[in-house]
């Protein structure tokens, strides 16, 4: 079983997930039948990301739209990002892939897949098909067995909007946070409190927080937790990095300032959903507006007054990250 602290970037490190900012990278689709993955379109977008100095990826995160991808588009995407890096000069980037799975064994199956095509760590939700059925104990086994037999480290995914309500609370964070293959969680659930009570009980070499969103990220910061994994990096990915450069540095006033600014850019991507996230960052980025719906049945983003919103509403970074 691998340590929690082999994860950065292959070897020791004082984290047991890399800390920083982490982009949930959008997967691009071509506006065919079958919707297959635009790879074009997909290496600019990792071009991007990786040129842009982010601490690391999520390959099908919730942006990414994981719940709609093969396992073998997945291990795809994967490889793609990781010849990305290479080619960038950054080969040793902590690349994270999102896991979608009704049952353990499969998402066993999808670990020993991620590690294959060269993730670092697998993130993993709570099953939730039979949510009924998912009391505490049962939730906290399905964690402990995946953990286990994972070849490589998990990340627990803590949305519970996505699964039908279920919520890690924080009894059961200090469970599975002793796990020596569970190197951190991400909190969508945006459980500030659950930040400081992990920082509270675990050295950060053992188990950390992330924030799930980098309207957070100051706060999350100042009670201890490491970094973020934020769809807002798909579009202003040094704004995020200064973002948390400011605040390590010292500069808490400017990192506060910054963290407001950065709040009102983030609603846009928080109200417009993925398709809308989507459509912004290929109107911005110049990517092709064929390439930008979701997978169906998500709808499209077609509304042109909601498109003249999200296009307002986030291009308030648009200075900074140029002079960045």
């Amino acid at each position: 079983m691998p340590s929690n602290e082999n994860l950065a970037n292959g070897s020791k490190s004082a984290y047991s997930f890399p800390p920083g900012i982490h982009v949930p990278s959008l997967t691009w689709f071509k506006n065919d039948t079958n919707q297959e993955i635009d790879w074009d379109v997909q290496e600019k977008h990792f071009e991007f990301l990786v040129s842009n100095g982010l601490h690391g990826i999520v390959i099908a995160g919730t942006n990414g739209e994981a719940a709609t991808l093969s396992s073998a588009e997945k291990a795809q995407l994967v490889q793609k990002a990781r010849k990305t890096a290479q080619r960038l000069g950054r080969g040793d980037l902590p690349i994270s892939i999102g896991g979608v799975a009704g049952c353990t064994r499969d998402a066993i199956q999808q670990t020993i897949e991620a590690k294959e095509a060269g993730a670092t760590a697998y993130l993993a939700l709570v099953p939730s098909y039979f949510h009924f059925a998912m009391t505490q104990d049962a939730i906290v086994a399905f964690f402990q067995e995946l953990a286990d037999a994972s070849p490589i480290p998990i990340v627990l995914y803590n949305f519970p909007n996505v699964v039908s309500g279920l919520d890690l609370n924080s009894e059961m964070l200090d469970i599975l946070g002793k796990h020596r293959n569970i190197a951190a969680v991400k909190l969508t659930c945006g459980g500030i409190a659950k930040v400081a009570r992990i920082s509270a009980s675990f050295k950060e070499s053992e188990f950390v927080a992330l924030a799930g969103q980098s309207e957070w990220l100051i706060p999350a910061l100042s009670v201890g937790g490491v970094g973020t994994i934020t769809g807002l990096a798909n579009l202003y990915p040094k704004t995020c990095v200064q973002l948390y450069n400011l605040y390590q540095q010292g500069k808490h006033d400017e990192a506060s300032a910054l963290q407001i600014k950065l709040s009102v850019t983030e609603w846009g991507f928080g109200k417009g959903g993925i398709n809308g996230t989507k459509y912004v960052v290929a109107h911005k980025r110049g990517y092709p507006e064929s390439s930008a719906d979701c997978r169906r049945p998500y709808p499209r983003y077609i509304d042109e007054e909601k498109r003249k919103w999200i296009v307002n509403q986030v291009s308030g970074l648009d200075e900074l990250e140029v002079s960045l």
